[in-house]
C-alpha cells in the first residue's frame, strides 16, 4: 500500500503541530508542538479548556494576591495560562513544546531575559525539565541578542517571525537552538506586493527557507531550521527535508490523506556542494539590510503587533472571566 504525504515526511523532517488545541494534538501524534498567543488565546476560549483558564486564573490570584484587580490578575495569568497549556501538551507528545514571551517586549533584551527564566522556572517547579522547552522570542536583534544569552545559560529559545536571511545569519552566529522561518507570511506580503499568485518552487516564503537552510548547512551551524505558517501542502512538499516544519492540525490532515511520491527537496549533503558567500552580521549590518528588505520589516512589525494585540485580547478575557469566578464565589457566600 503506497505511503502517505506525512508518513513519507517523518521520515526525513520532524513532523510539529502549530496548535494550542490539545484534542488535535492527541489526534495528529506530532513529536514536537509549538504555540503563539493567538492560538493561546483561541484554545482559551474552547468550553473544553475552560476549567484549565478557571484553575489558572485563581492560582494567578494567589501570586498577585486577593487585593489585586482583574487586569493585574489577567496580566499575570497569560504566562501561568501558556505554561498550564505546555504541561498538558508535554503529556501527549514525546518531544518539546515552544512557549512564548510577551510579544510587547520584543526590543528589549533585558525583559525578554527575565521572562524566559521566569517561563523556566514555573515549568521546572511544575517538573517539566527545561529540556523539554524551547523559550519563543521575536528575531528582532534585541530578541536574538536575549537569546543568545539565555543559551549560554542552558535555555533552549525559538527564534519567531523570522523573514529575512540577516535574521537566520544573526540567529546562527548568536547559537540559538531552533529558527522559525515564516512561509506563508512571506507568500502573504508578495501576493499583495506584485498581485500575482505563486505556485510550487517559486514560492518566495519557499524560496527564503531553503535558501536559509542551505546557507545553515553550508557553513555547519548547529541551529536548526523549523520552518512555519504554511498557507497550503505545496509548500510543505517544496521543503521536505527541512530540518523540523510545523503544520496546523488541517494541514496535517490533508496530508495525511494523499498518497503520492514525496521527493526530498532539501538535503544537507547538496547544500555543503553549493557556492555561498558569508555574510558577516553585526547591529549596524542588520539594521541596514532590515531596513532595505521591505518584506522582512512589514512582517516582522506587522506579526509583532499582531501577537501582541492577541495578548491583549486574551487579557480582557482573562479579567471578564476573573470577575465571573469572583461574582460566583460572592454569591456562593
Amino acid at each position: 500500500m503506497a505511503k502517505t504525504l506525512l508518513e513519507q515526511l517523518r521520515t526525513m523532517t520532524t513532523v510539529v503541530a502549530d496548535t494550542g488545541d490539545i484534542d488535535a494534538i492527541e489526534k495528529v501524534k506530532p513529536q514536537d508542538a509549538t504555540t503563539n498567543p493567538s492560538l493561546i488565546t483561541a484554545a482559551a476560549q474552547m468550553p473544553q479548556y475552560q476549567q484549565i483558564v478557571d484553575d489558572t486564573l485563581l492560582e494567578a490570584k494567589k501570586t498577585v494576591g486577593e487585593d489585586a484587580s482583574d487586569e493585574e490578575v489577567a496580566k499575570e495569568a497569560f504566562k501561568h495560562l501558556a505554561i498550564a497549556f505546555g504541561k498538558k501538551i508535554l503529556k501527549v507528545i514525546p518531544g518539546r513544546v515552544s512557549t512564548e514571551v510577551d510579544a510587547r517586549l520584543s526590543y528589549d533584551s533585558e525583559k525578554t531575559m527575565q521572562q524566559a527564566r521566569d517561563i523556566i522556572k514555573l515549568y521546572e517547579a511544575a517538573g517539566v525539565s527545561k529540556d523539554r522547552i524551547l523559550i519563543k522570542i521575536a528575531s528582532t536583534w534585541e530578541g536574538i541578542k536575549a537569546a543568545e544569552q539565555l543559551e549560554k545559560e542552558g535555555i533552549h529559545c525559538n527564534l519567531t517571525l523570522l523573514f529575512g536571511i540577516h535574521q537566520a545569519v544573526a540567529c546562527a552566529e548568536a547559537k540559538v537552538t531552533l529558527i522559525s522561518p515564516f512561509v506563508g507570511r512571506i507568500l502573504d506580503w508578495y501576493k499583495k506586493d506584485t498581485g500575482r499568485d505563486y505556485q510550487g518552487a517559486e514560492d518566495p516564503g519557499v524560496q527564503s527557507v531553503t535558501t536559509i537552510y542551505n546557507y545553515y548547512k553550508h557553513f555547519g551551524y548547529k541551529t536548526v531550521v523549523m520552518g512555519a505558517s504554511f498557507r497550503n501542502i505545496g509548500e510543505i512538499r517544496e521543503l521536505a527535508g527541512s530540518d523540523l516544519l510545523t503544520i496546523s492540525p488541517n494541514l496535517l490532515h490533508e496530508l495525511e490523506s494523499v498518497q503520492e511520491e514525496l521527493p526530498r527537496k532539501l538535503d544537507p549533503e547538496k547544500a555543503k556542494s553549493l557556492s555561498i558567500e558569508k555574510i558577516n552580521i553585526d547591529k549596524e549590518t542588520f539594521e541596514k539590510m532590515h531596513a532595505a528588505d521591505r518584506m522582512a520589516h512589514d512582517k516582522l512589525k506587522e506579526g509583532i503587533e499582531g501577537f501582541s494585540k492577541a495578548l491583549e485580547t486574551l487579557e480582557q478575557l482573562l479579567a471578564k472571566r476573573v470577575a465571573e469566578i469572583s461574582d460566583k464565589a460572592v454569591a456562593a457566600k
